[in-house]
Order: C-alpha cells, then sequence, then structure tokens
C-alpha cells in the first residue's frame, strides 16, 4: 500500500516543506533569517532568536490570508502575541530535535528542494535566481529545509509515543459503535394477545390473565407458538401466527421493545405483559442488527499541495482547481498531474493511496472521498496535511475480522487524541526551554 501523509496512523504525518517558501509569494524566504537594519530581536529563545521583522511578516501574511478566506482575525495585538507564541515553539522544537540526535541526510533534503522547484513549476536553476532575487542564500534555504523536517519528525515520534489506547478504550469504543449502528434494528416479533375489555373489574382481569398464563404454560410445554396464537390470541395478527411483522424498533411500543431486549430470537418472554389493552405473550423471532465488522474500503488517488505561511490554503485551492479543469478537459491525465505536483509518498502511483477502511484517512480528506462517486473528482480539500484534489477510484464492501476490527478501533481512538497529546507535548518542551523575551528598543 502506498505511503501518504493522509493515513493514520503509522504513515508520515511530516509537513517536510510547512514552512519551506513558495517562491512565488514576495519576501518568501525571509523567515529564520538573521536580524537586519531597523530590526530587533523580541525573543531569546535558547540559543535561537526570533525577531520583531519576522513576527511582522508572519501577522501581514495571516492578515492578508484571513481576508481571503473570509475569517475573522483577532485584534493586531492578540494575533501579533499569537504568532510570537507560535514561533517561540518551533524554536523550542528545533531545539529538541537537535538535541536528540536527529539528522536529515543530504539527499533527502534534495528531494524537498526538487519537489518546491516542481510545485512552483521552474527549473533548479530559476529556483535559485528567485532565492537570490529575495535575498536568501541558497545554504540558508537549506538549512531551514533541514530544520523543518527534523522538526515534523520529532513531532511524529514523541506524540506517537504519547497516545495510549488501551483494550478497554477499545472495547467500549467498539460497543459505542455497536449500539449507534443498531441504535433502530428491525426486529420482527410475534404476539399472543389476551385482551381485557376497558374499565373491567377486578375478577375480569383474573381471568384474563389466567387465560394469558395457560397460553404462556402450553408454548413452554413445546406447543408451537403460532398455533396456539391461532387459538388464543385476539389481535390481528393471529392468522399469521401472531407474527407482528419485521419493522424499525422505533416504530414498536417501548413496552415491547423493553420486554424482549435481552431475549434472542426463538425465545418468548417469561411472564404476560400487561398493557392498556391486555395481557401480552411476545416471542423474538428475527432481529436484523449490522454487523459491525462489515465496511466499505474505497480505493482513491488524490494530489496533495502542502501549505505553507508563505503558500496559502487560498492558493494551493486555485492550483488544484486548475489541475481538476484540465483533467476533466482532458489535457493532462490525473497521473500525470500527481507524478508531477504531488508532495508525498503516493505520487510516483500516480497518486494512488491503494485501498482504505473507514477511520484510516484523516476525517476532512475521508468525508470529502466518502461524498464522491465512484470516478468522481472533488473540489479542493482542506486538511491538516494541506490541500487535496481528490479522485475515488474504486469500493467494495468487505467483512473485517476480530484483528482487524480491533486495529481500526484503535487508529480512529489514536487520532481523537492526536491533537490534545501534540499541545501536551509542546507545552511540556516550552516548560523546560529558557524563554526570554525582549522590549522594543527606544
Amino acid at each position: 500500500m502506498t505511503d501518504s501523509p493522509t493515513r493514520w496512523p503509522g504513515q508520515a504525518l511530516a509537513l517536510l516543506l510547512a514552512m519551506a517558501p513558495a517562491l512565488c509569494l514576495p519576501a518568501a524566504a525571509q523567515d529564520h533569517g538573521g536580524v537586519r537594519s531597523g530590526d530587533y530581536i523580541a525573543a531569546i529563545v535558547n540559543q535561537e532568536l526570533v525577531t520583531a521583522g519576522e513576527v511582522q511578516r508572519r501577522v501581514e501574511r495571516a492578515l492578508a490570508e484571513g481576508g481571503r478566506s473570509g475569517v475573522r482575525m483577532p485584534p493586531e495585538g492578540e494575533l501579533r502575541r499569537q504568532v510570537l507564541d507560535a514561533l517561540i515553539d518551533e524554536r523550542v522544537i528545533i531545539t529538541s530535535a537537535r538535541e536528540s540526535g536527529m539528522r536529515v541526510d543530504e539527499p533527502e533534503i534534495d528531494r524537498a528542494v526538487q519537489s518546491i522547484a516542481a510545485q512552483n513549476q521552474i527549473s533548479m536553476d530559476v529556483l535559485r535566481q528567485r532565492l537570490a532575487e529575495e535575498g536568501m542564500d541558497y545554504g540558508r534555504f537549506r538549512a531551514n529545509l533541514r530544520d523543518q523536517m527534523m522538526i515534523e519528525r520529532l513531532r511524529e515520534r514523541e506524540v506517537y509515543r504519547r497516545i495510549a489506547v488501551s483494550d478497554e478504550d477499545v472495547d467500549k469504543f467498539i460497543e459505542a459503535q455497536r449500539s449507534a449502528l443498531n441504535a433502530d434494528p428491525e426486529t420482527n416479533l410475534a404476539q399472543i394477545l389476551v385482551t381485557v375489555p376497558e374499565g373491567a373489574d377486578e375478577a375480569t382481569v383474573v381471568a384474563r390473565q389466567a387465560r394469558a398464563m395457560a397460553a404462556l404454560t402450553r408454548v413452554r410445554a413445546g406447543e408451537a407458538f403460532d398455533a396456539v396464537a391461532r387459538e388464543v390470541s385476539e389481535d390481528a395478527n393471529r392468522q399469521k401466527g401472531g407474527e407482528i411483522g419485521l419493522r424499525p424498533a422505533s416504530r414498536l411500543p417501548d413496552v415491547f421493545l423493553q420486554a424482549t431486549r435481552t431475549l434472542k430470537p426463538g425465545e418468548v418472554s417469561a411472564e404476560p405483559l400487561r398493557t392498556g389493552a391486555g395481557f401480552h405473550i411476545l416471542k423474538v423471532l428475527e432481529r436484523k442488527e449490522q454487523p459491525l465488522g462489515q465496511v466499505t474500503q474505497t480505493r482513491a488517488r488524490h494530489v496533495l499541495l502542502r501549505t505553507s505561511p508563505q503558500l496559502a490554503a487560498a492558493v494551493a485551492a486555485q492550483r488544484l482547481a486548475e489541475y481538476r479543469r484540465q483533467i476533466e478537459s482532458g489535457t493532462k491525465t490525473f497521473e500525470d498531474i500527481a507524478r508531477q505536483f504531488s508532495e508525498d509518498g503516493s505520487a510516483a502511483a500516480g497518486g494512488d493511496l491503494g485501498w482504505s477502511a473507514p477511520g484510516v484517512m484523516v476525517p476532512e480528506f475521508e468525508t470529502a472521498m466518502d461524498a464522491l462517486p465512484v470516478g468522481g473528482l472533488s473540489a479542493p480539500v482542506v486538511s491538516r496535511f494541506g490541500v487535496h484534489l481528490i479522485q475515488v477510484l474504486e469500493r467494495r464492501n468487505v467483512a473485517l475480522d476480530v484483528s482487524q476490527l480491533r486495529e481500526q478501533a484503535r487508529n480512529v481512538l489514536r487520532e481523537q487524541k492526536f491533537e490534545q497529546a501534540y499541545l501536551d507535548w509542546t507545552k511540556e518542551l516550552r516548560s523546560r526551554a529558557y524563554v526570554e523575551f525582549r522590549e522594543p528598543p527606544q
């Protein structure tokens, strides 16, 4: 199965190009630079610097993207504080990555740089030229990429380590899923009804109850329920052996459901049930519950463009919308576009992600994928990894064995716990770091 960052868990979470410049944007390569003329140090993090100019550029980009997307931004002072905190967290993580001895080999950086050039549809020579025009030394550019790749690898390793999913957690999740799946199961009941006239006196009630008990005794002794129902029952279904018919649980009286909740198909209620109509003897004929292990698997492919402070989601979405038009017009094939532009391990296979079961892909990707028909091509879809163009190739229904079912549940629970585990990890690193805030020069 092809590696893809959309998969969870066990696949790379690394957003390797999260800070890599999208060179078509102005001032893209200025982050992580030194202190420039007129600039000043906003914070010292361990031995790393965060400059006021860097904070300002991030703020400007956030405001610009918020304006394009229509997202209401906080007041600029609060936004500036949030941006500074995010930059400090980045410096804290890169320090930890270096101290851990984490390494990124030169060939890996070469591939990342080539991916950036392909994304911008330029050659390597033009890439170097653009960097020089923006005042970014090529060596520093590669160093920035190395840092970000180490940050994401450390995050993947450390956050996974913190996510504990117990067997008890899995059991509870499976039971909750089973209950939700069968919240309104179809049930077929049969009854023997002995009516009680409205306003009947006590003697009449006792006599009618005795008639119901006699019928129940005959069934317990081995007589066929349907035969006793045809003889004794006083409801409209007596000629059908008392069979009410298969219907959703929501269309059955609550008292019937409560009385038969613990009965298996073929079993009869232990005592006659009293209602306003009279005394009922109930038998469960059939209960059609959906087996939890039945899942629909989807085979899809995608093109992924990773977003960054320099490549806004809106810009990535515009590029993917253009790719979509080219595919639909027949100008280019999905496979060719994926091989040329997609930024994950599936690119070499034309974007093919292989077969996936529910809960394997991240929710935002899976929701969009599930809404597509076979052969359908999505609009650009934003996820934590970037922006995707998705196409569904095939679907199939399969039965999971117990181990597969439990692993699927474990994957979903890990997904649910990831964000909090990441926040806790970052907070812990921050608490151990040396952070000094600097006032602007007078």
